[in-house]
């Protein structure tokens, strides 16, 4: 059964490249029995008269007018194993098509419609980035502004907590090293374990900018900021 998650607080949508959209909001999972507070990030790209959303966040009335006022919402795309909180609010309202890496599982009754390839994704202008782990996780290159990737759990860019997170959240996630900037998710790195030999890969790729399903964008210099982060994490 397809369950709708409950509305949570979220900031503006807004263009941060060109048909390229933002925003940010709550997000409150519960690990090992314990809840947490704090912020996740959708991507909405616009393709023609399509939208995509990528890493989904649910909008009130005033975002989704927004939204509408954007395009037609074609196609959602879940990247990480850890998300999809509100992929069955838009297919329930939009009856879009889901697209995922092969071995994508979701906990919320859906069920991938497309299996996201090489050649076969839902944006024109768009390159796929596969982790070799074993809990699927993507990356895509989207070829505007010299580069743009779109990342869930594993690259992410928070420099500080936001209004978005609880008391008990920002220091817990503080002391496990998650603000820093163009950071490899700690929490993914555990569990997921990849090898340097994953971001040697994704560092051959041509990118400008990132956006992650958590922290603020980065801008202009993310291929040189993840560098440096994967020296650091994998060095010696």
């Amino acid at each position: 059964m397809v369950e709708i998650k409950p509305l949570q607080p979220h900031g503006q949508l807004e263009e941060v490249f060109d048909g390229v959209f933002f925003v940010t909001g709550t997000s409150t999972p519960v690990f090992q029995g314990q809840q947490f507070q704090f912020s996740r990030n959708m991507t909405v790209v616009r393709d023609g008269e399509r939208l995509v959303l990528i890493n989904t966040l649910r909008l009130d009335d005033a975002g989704l007018a927004k939204l509408d006022s954007l395009g037609k919402v074609d196609a959602i795309v879940k990247l990480g194993s850890f998300h999809g909180y509100d992929d069955p609010f838009y297919v329930d309202r939009y009856g879009p098509k889901l697209w995922a890496p092969a071995g994508m599982k979701h906990d919320n009754g859906l069920e991938t419609d497309v299996e996201m390839t090489a050649d076969n994704l839902p944006l024109s202008d768009a390159e796929l980035f596969l982790f070799d782990v074993e809990l699927p996780e993507a990356i895509l290159r989207v070829d505007r502004s010299g580069g743009v990737l779109v990342s869930c759990d594993s690259l992410q860019n928070w420099l500080e907590p936001d209004a978005f997170f609880d008391e008990a959240s920002k220091k817990m996630m503080g002391d496990f090293g998650f603000f820093k900037e163009a950071n490899i998710g700690p929490g993914w790195r555990r569990s997921a374990n990849p090898k340097r030999t994953c971001f040697d890969r994704l560092l051959g790729m041509s990118f400008s900018h990132l956006l992650s399903a958590h922290g603020t964008p980065l801008r202009d210099a993310a291929r040189e900021k993840i560098k440096g982060s994967v020296e650091a994490a994998f060095a010696g």
